[in-house]
């Protein structure tokens, strides 16, 4: 019994030994199979350049590069014709009267005239002229010193269109009955300021100086400044050292001024006494 077992035994590892054998014969064989039916690639050669392709679309615009250095400085260029004459500007102010000329050489002698008896016709012309200038000289009266009058309750002021030296001012107002004018308020600074400013003037001389005491102003009447003043500003300043006499300008402030120059002036009166 036991013989049998072994016998059996060695039976199968021989079989099984030679099954694996054959297995293993079949294998190799078809893996020989594959190695023989394998292809290898080889690149072939390099053909030839083919035809230029047709120009593509244009790109997108690439970013905006930094600016340049500054170029030089061209040479000058060459003169420009003259261009067209422009508008003709607007006329210049009136320039100061000129010189009198020398006198010409007498004219020749015109045709003797018609005898006439024109005696009394001459004499009612010329008494003609002379109402024509007695008329101009009281208009013009009208025109420069009424028309330069302003009036208080109390006072009249007249502007005088002559120019004097300050004394002489003061003395033509006197031999009239008044004086140079006082600024003693505020009504009549105002009044006295309008004669200037409706007359078209900027400046005249008022009754204020300090001819006796440098720097003690009185009023043309002796009396002294105290409470009221329109003073501009920095005045008085006695420049040069000569200013002892007053004028008022048009908006109504007093300045210092020389009393040897010459320029109209204001004279004041009482209104009971004219």
């Amino acid at each position: 019994m036991s013989m049998m077992k072994n016998g059996l035994s060695l039976s199968v590892v021989l079989l099984s030994t030679a099954v694996l054998s054959a297995l293993r014969s079949a294998h190799l064989q078809h893996i020989a199979e594959e190695a023989c039916s394998v292809q290898i690639m080889v690149p072939g050669l390099k053909g030839d350049v083919g035809e230029k392709g047709e120009k593509g679309a244009p790109g997108r615009p690439g970013r905006v590069g930094p600016p340049g250095e500054k170029g030089n400085v061209g040479d000058k260029g060459t003169k420009g014709e003259m261009g067209r004459h422009g508008k003709i500007g607007p006329a210049g102010l009136k320039g100061a009267k000129g010189d009198i000329g020398e006198q010409g050489p007498p004219g020749p002698a015109g045709e003797t005239g018609t005898p006439c008896e024109c005696g009394q016709m001459r004499k009612r012309i010329g008494e003609m002229d002379i109402m024509v200038a007695q008329l101009t000289n009281e208009l013009n009266f009208i025109k420069y010193v009424v028309a330069g009058t302003k009036e208080t309750d109390h006072k009249r002021y007249v502007l005088q269109r002559e120019e004097k030296q300050y004394t002489d001012a003061q003395a033509y107002c006197q031999a009239k009955g008044g004086t140079l004018a006082m600024p003693k308020d505020e009504v009549a600074n105002r009044m006295i300021a309008s004669c200037i400013s409706d007359a078209g003037l900027t400046r005249a001389f008022i009754g204020i100086n300090d001819l006796e005491k440098e720097g003690s102003f009185v009023y043309s009447d002796q009396s002294p400044l105290q409470t009221f003043n329109k003073w501009r500003s920095g005045e008085p300043n006695n420049a040069y050292d000569e200013e002892d006499c007053a004028e008022m300008v048009a908006s109504g402030g007093w300045t210092d001024v020389a009393c040897h120059i010459t320029m109209y002036f204001v004279c004041e009166f009482d209104k009971e006494t004219i």
